[in-house]
């Protein structure tokens, strides 16, 4: 099923995924992005200034304007969040106000619309602690210790989950809550390893990996991630649940990725090993059960051929 002739309404609609649905949802749809553009992928697509895209500097913090600006949607994409583990680390307070009071003012606009068909929120991976192989959604998640600074993301996304599967229980809205593991691609901005890895790589720079780079990830195109979504969004069993969006082929250490992207690109990047004392996530590979189960996805780009289509965006953009 695809969707034509709605009104969607994507907060953080300027970021990297944001703006990648928007691309692929602009010419049967009118799009409302509602963004503070501190991180802006849109810009450089070509799709920027189409006729069915509006675009509202706005803050999700300010509940006024995010329900005025959320006015007759018929569907709601909630990707606005303080996210990267750096940024996180900086501004914990923020993180945690953002996504946490953020996400109950998204919700809290969405139920008043008179036509809301679904809200998607965008929680993640992390809700499932250092150690995660396999999992599963309805696995118990786990956050480290109060205080660490990274955790703050993760435990704050976690409550914003949990607040959209109590709004689908106690006002019976049509929520779906994704969790993306490591999407990467073209448009990414941020610090996201695989795009910082493959623009060094295309400079020839030395590319660096903290500590021994043993680290395990699975490794998901945006193309891909995207398909997902547009199932969630169109699907009826999607309704309620939450879905683990990945690709559980596509694993590696970081210090294997990092290899491979020189590999491929042929790159004479060096690779650099650097220690930095923080927490961090050992193994985050992901059950796509359900989501093959209930919405027929999976993933097909395998990891060569998304660094390939990465890089082949990252070459335009430099020159």
């Amino acid at each position: 099923m695809t969707l034509k002739g709605c009104r969607i309404f994507i907060t953080g609609g300027a970021g990297f995924i944001g703006s990648t649905i928007t691309g692929r949802l602009i010419e049967d749809n009118e799009i409302t992005i509602f963004d503070n553009f501190h991180r802006d992928s849109i810009s450089k697509r070509p799709f920027a200034k189409h006729r069915n895209l509006r675009t509202i500097h706005g803050d999700v913090l300010d509940a006024d304007a995010l329900t005025e600006a959320m006015s007759g949607a018929h569907i709601v994409v909630h990707c606005a969040a303080i996210a990267g583990v750096d940024t996180a680390a900086k501004i914990p307070t923020t993180t945690m106000r953002v996504n946490m009071l953020g996400t109950a003012n998204v919700l809290e606009a969405a139920r008043s619309l008179p036509d809301l068909r679904r809200i998607v929120h965008f929680s993640t991976s992390e809700v499932f602690g250092s150690q995660a192989f396999n999992s599963e959604e309805t696995d118990a998640t786990q956050i480290g210790a109060v205080g660490e600074a990274r955790w703050t993301y993760a435990v704050s996304k976690l409550a914003g989950e949990h607040l959209a599967k109590a709004y689908h229980h106690e006002f019976k809205m049509p929520t779906v809550c994704v969790r993306p593991f490591n999407i990467y691609g073209p448009g990414q901005v941020g610090e996201g390893a695989l795009s910082v890895f493959i623009q060094r790589a295309l400079r020839d720079q030395d590319i660096t990996i903290y500590n021994q780079g043993n680290q395990i990830r699975a490794w998901c195109y945006i193309d891909d991630f995207v398909e997902c979504l547009m199932m969630a969004l169109t699907d009826p069993a999607a309704v309620g649940e939450s879905f683990n969006i990945g690709n559980a082929r596509a694993v590696i250490t970081v210090y294997g990725l990092a290899q491979t992207v020189v590999r491929v690109l042929d790159s004479s990047s060096q690779i650099k090993f650097a220690e930095k004392d923080f927490a961090d996530i050992q193994l985050r590979v992901p059950s796509i059960g359900k989501a093959k189960r209930l919405l027929g996805f999976e993933a097909k780009v395998d990891l060569e051929d998304g660094i390939r289509r990465t890089a082949e965006y990252f070459r335009g953009q430099m020159k």
